[in-house]
């Protein structure tokens, strides 16, 4: 790495790396692995977050510590550890969130040169936000272009994770520019690359699905009458699909999932939805995930098994998943296509 000096500097100033610009992706997060302790402390991160878990401290942390933290940490360890990635040793979203990182790496690369540097980072576990912002600025990153990897935004992810960013922003002596990439629910080029995993996933579905049902990550209904757009931007992004893909209303449908607590969170629920389709006489289904830009445990466990498993109880013939966007090249072209149109004017 070469050192830039800075004009008229002491010959004891400290050396200082400058002139490059960092972008810095971000998804949820993923525990170490699936034992009980790495359990626990990715849980408790999660569920500490006040975006997350809005409830107040002193009536929420009791319990979290108490009865969540003593048996939700082998449930939810089961349930990682029938997806978990035993070769590689972590979670799908650490080894799909590195791929992607890669590839968009290789698109700066070949558009930018060594100008701009790519890394990820997670809102939980590691590897940390903070870590991964002082890493750049200490390459020589001066500017930092931050990208929460969530399509619509919610407050519940999109702000928590620009939270961590800005905190990190905070402990350093000296902060780079930065810039944090908005929800890209309604870009053409997101509706885009979904619409082409839908044509490729019906064209080999040997029975062609009666609906398409659009999954989308859950909150409570409250964050709606509060303010929170997700709701709103969700349903756009599927009434956007169907558009592209040329289909009636009837093809396609939003559903909600991943209801946590006594609350009333966003419905149809999708566990409910798809069991009331079966039982309506929709035998064969397709779901997909738009929310997720990854797929993780609510995506191959919970839809794949929990919810399929619901649409067969009530009579369901044939389930389709349709895999998230993943590091499939439409899907990376579109986000560094946003990256780029989020460096204008530093390149």
């Amino acid at each position: 790495m070469t050192y830039t000096p800075l004009p008229h500097a002491p010959v004891d100033h400290p050396k200082v790396r400058m002139g490059k610009i960092g972008v810095l992706v971000a998804n949820l997060g993923t525990p170490d692995g699936y034992d009980y302790w790495s359990m626990r402390r990715y849980l408790n991160e999660f569920l500490s977050d006040r975006r997350v878990i809005d409830y107040s401290p002193f009536l929420w942390q009791p319990l979290l510590q108490g009865i969540i933290l003593t048996s939700r940490p082998f449930r939810s360890g089961a349930n990682y550890k029938s997806i978990w990635n035993h070769e590689a040793g972590e979670s799908p979203l650490a080894t799909i969130t590195k791929a992607q990182t890669a590839k968009i790496a290789a698109r700066m690369q070949a558009r930018h040169g060594d100008r701009v540097m790519v890394d990820y980072a997670m809102r939980y576990g590691k590897p940390s936000t903070i870590d991964k912002v002082r890493a750049l600025q200490e390459a020589g990153c001066d500017r930092i272009v931050f990208f929460p990897l969530y399509p619509q935004y919610a407050g519940a992810t999109s702000a928590t994770a620009n939270d961590q960013f800005f905190r990190a922003l905070m402990k350093l002596k000296w902060q780079p520019s930065s810039r944090t990439v908005p929800a890209y629910f309604e870009d053409p080029r997101y509706i885009e690359a979904l619409a082409q995993s839908v044509e490729r996933a019906y064209a080999a579905a040997t029975d062609k699905p009666d609906i398409l049902v659009c999954s989308y990550h859950g909150v409570p209904k409250r964050y709606l009458m509060e303010g929170d757009p997700y709701h709103c931007q969700c349903q756009k992004t599927t009434r956007l699909l169907r558009e592209r893909l040329g289909w009636d209303a009837a093809a396609i449908t939003t559903t909600f999932q991943s209801k946590f607590g006594p609350e009333e969170w966003l419905k149809p629920y999708t566990v409910e939805e798809v069991a009331r389709l079966a039982e309506a006489g929709k035998k064969k289904i397709a779901v997909i995930a738009p929310a997720f830009s990854a797929d993780c445990i609510e995506t191959l466990e919970e839809i794949n098994e929990e919810i399929k498993e619901s649409f067969e109880d009530a009579g369901g013939e044939s389930f389709t998943y349709i895999p998230c966007l993943n590091d499939d090249d439409t899907h990376i072209d579109a986000l560094s296509d946003i990256i780029d149109d989020n460096l204008s004017g530093w390149l």
